[in-house]
């Protein structure tokens, strides 16, 4: 049984407990430090960008781990809008359970503080006057008065109060910059888009990975109109309109709707006389059935255009589908005329090559391609403008693609001109470069007439019977000998033109010993230089220069040259050389759109929580107290006076007032 005069024990429940909990300050200060965390890696860490731009930046394992976590959309992620969540519980059930207090603390004036409770206040004073009761608390209350407290009096049975209060109003800095926190928290939760998260989790939304027209995405990644929050981009070529943005999300993409259609009128770009961008802006034209006619407006940076709720950013710019006319040069039979291909950036062209069926792909070109120059550069420019060029892809029948980039004008490099192509397999990769050698017209004729003649093996076993001449004797050993010796050497040839040096190489490994390796290599690549160089004079001769005085230097460079690309062709990957001819440039403007109603709303909570600050910190609640009592035909006060902020400012004020009182109300002079 239990004792009835045990003491009671009250039980909290669990609610009471969760409360507490919840709104304690220990969470709060927990989750604002978190979340202030998560911040500063969002600004640091670019957000949103393609997963490939992650891989090649931080390799696969962290990769793995930041995805994992969220980090390459933080404001976006799930986590992060739980912290949100939970920090605006936590505020909000602190400032219900604060905010009476507070207000109750600002109205009320404490007449009924007790007098052995301001005889321990730090600031206090006490002295007996002539005065009497009456006298000497109006003119306390005057005083005060006058010097901006609201003030409240109390007398009875020979005694009275006069309780003064300033700045009151500082205390609603509480409230106001907790408030504040919880008004950006829910513009926050609003602009991370939550019901787009819980849709996402629910299975009725789902990223879309594939490069498909818009008008192919499927309904499952496909916002409306109605979505609250998004921010997204989207490329328009001059001339041409968009009702659609992209959102991007993980590793791929939504389609956002917009109610209303953007064109793009003209893109304008300037430019330095390096050739690097300066300003650009775009002529927009919004197109909406609620308009009476369109809304024309130029944006640029940091000068959107607001429509709807909807911000309208010029954020980059690029090719709009510039149209190319190239040629192709083929790499294995160089002795047929080039192809003219007539083309543009975001089309494909599929062609029947000497290495089977292959879709050439464009996808961009740059008017401007700029680069420091090199140390020995004595221009005293410190950019060199390399002209347009022309990125592709070439793609087999199983889908792996090569993606090259082409100069269309020769590049000067230690004093010769060369057509720039670089090739490489992976986006993380750095491209290799071939260089063809250009003639002096500038073009790739004459190297291309070199790869033919050396894929010529009739012109190619003439050299070499010439250069081996009858040194051997007219016996049928002699000629057996001499036979074989045309046959090595053409085979020789042809291996270099297959495979380049380094099968030239690996034949030497392969049939030869260690110690003699290095020696034949030298020997395979005298004899080649001797073969090739005599085709190249044949050449020359063809073309009608003059060799009287021997080959010129500048075409003995051309033939070093020649060589370095000739070993180089096996590497390069394709059955055949792209020169860009010509070309009609199209601009395209990069627009980014975003919609954040949550926006104003956390500009409201930021004003709030300026101006709580700026009350906590300037508005400083004061509080005095004249305790008056009448005694032995006089009246004996007790000033005290309480201030929580800036005391040693106080403490100069509460003596002021002291002196001023004491002139009112003089000290009898026993008590002075």
């Amino acid at each position: 049984m239990n004792d009835k005069t045990s003491p009671v024990r009250t039980r909290r429940g669990t609610g009471a407990i969760a409360l507490e909990f919840l709104g304690s300050m220990n969470l709060a200060i927990t989750l604002l430090v978190v979340i202030a965390i998560a911040s500063v890696i969002g600004t640091v860490l670019k957000q949103n960008e393609p997963y490939t731009n992650y891989v090649m930046k931080f390799g696969p394992f962290w990769f793995e781990v930041f995805k994992s976590l969220g980090l390459f959309d933080i404001y976006g992620a799930a986590w992060f809008l739980v912290l949100l969540g939970f920090l605006l519980v936590s505020t909000s059930i602190c400032v219900w359970r604060n905010t009476p207090h507070i207000l109750r603390d600002m109205r009320h004036s404490r007449l009924d503080v007790q007098e052995k409770s301001l005889r321990s206040f730090h600031l206090k004073a006490e002295w007996d006057s002539t005065q009497a009761l009456g006298d000497a608390t109006a003119h306390a209350e005057s005083l005060l008065g006058a010097r901006g407290y609201r003030v409240r009096k109390r007398a009875q049975d020979g005694q009275a109060t006069v309780a003064a209060m300033k700045g009151g109003l500082g205390r609603l800095g509480y409230i106001l910059s907790h408030a504040s926190i919880v008004v950006i928290c829910i513009g926050g939760l609003i602009d991370g888009n939550l019901p787009l998260k819980l849709k996402e989790l629910g299975g009725e939304l789902r990223a879309e990975t594939r490069d498909i027209p818009a008008s192919e995405v499927p309904a499952e990644s496909v916002l409306g109109t109605d979505n609250l929050s998004f921010r997204g981009s989207i490329s328009i070529p001059e001339g041409a309109s968009a009702k659609v943005v992209y959102l991007a999300l993980r590793d791929g993409y939504l389609i956002q709707q917009l109610p209303f259609s953007i064109e793009l009128e003209q893109f304008r770009i300037e430019h330095y006389p390096s050739g690097m961008p300066k300003s650009f802006e775009s002529d927009l034209i919004i197109h909406d059935d609620e308009l009476k006619e369109p809304l024309r407006q130029t944006i640029k940076v940091n000068h959107p255009l607001l429509y709807k709720g909807y911000a309208i950013y010029q954020s980059s710019f690029g090719d709009g589908g510039s149209e190319l006319k190239t040629r192709a040069w083929s790499l294995d039979m160089p002795q047929q005329e080039p192809l003219e291909l007539d083309s543009g950036v975001n089309r494909f062209r599929r062609l029947m090559t000497t290495r089977g069926e292959r879709t050439l792909e464009f996808t961009d070109f740059k008017l401007y391609n700029i680069f420091p120059v090199g140390e020995d550069d004595t221009s005293g420019k410190k950019f060199h403008n390399y002209g347009p060029s022309m990125v592709f892809k070439l793609r087999n029948p199983a889908g792996e693609a090569l993606e090259y980039v082409n100069y269309m004008l020769p590049v000067e490099l230690e004093g010769r001109r060369f057509f720039m192509s670089g090739m490489r397999a992976t986006p993380g990769e750095e491209y290799r470069y071939l260089y063809i050698p250009a003639d002096a017209a500038g073009t790739p004729q004459r190297f291309m007439r070199v790869l033919a003649a050396v894929h010529d093996a009739a012109r190619v076993r003439r050299v070499i019977e010439a250069q081996i001449g009858d040194t051997l004797s007219a016996d049928k050993a002699g000629k057996d000998v001499r036979s074989t010796m045309i046959d090595s050497i053409g085979k020789l040839v042809v291996l270099f033109v297959e495979e380049g040096i380094e099968g030239v190489a690996r034949q030497a490994e392969a049939s030869l010993p260690p110690e003699q390796r290095q020696e034949a290599i030298n020997s395979y690549v005298n004899v080649l230089q001797g073969v090739l160089g005599a085709v190249y004079v044949e050449l020359l001769r063809d073309e009608g220069v003059n060799l009287e005085q021997g080959v010129s230097e500048e075409d003995s460079r051309f033939f070093d040259d020649t060589l370095n690309t000739l070993s180089m062709l096996v590497a390069y990957g394709s059955p055949f050389y792209l020169q860009l001819a010509e070309f009609k440039h199209i601009e395209a403007s990069g627009l980014q759109i975003s919609r954040a109603p949550g926006k104003d709303i956390v500009y409201l909570g930021c004003a709030m929580l300026m101006a709580g600050v700026f009350m906590m910190f300037y508005m400083h609640q004061r509080r005095i107290w004249v305790r008056l009592e009448q005694r032995d035909g006089g009246t004996a006060l007790l000033f005290a006076g309480s201030g929580h902020r800036n005391r040693l400012e106080f403490e100069r004020e509460f003596r002021a007032l002291q002196a001023e009182l004491e002139q009112a109300v003089p000290p009898h002079p026993a008590s002075a």
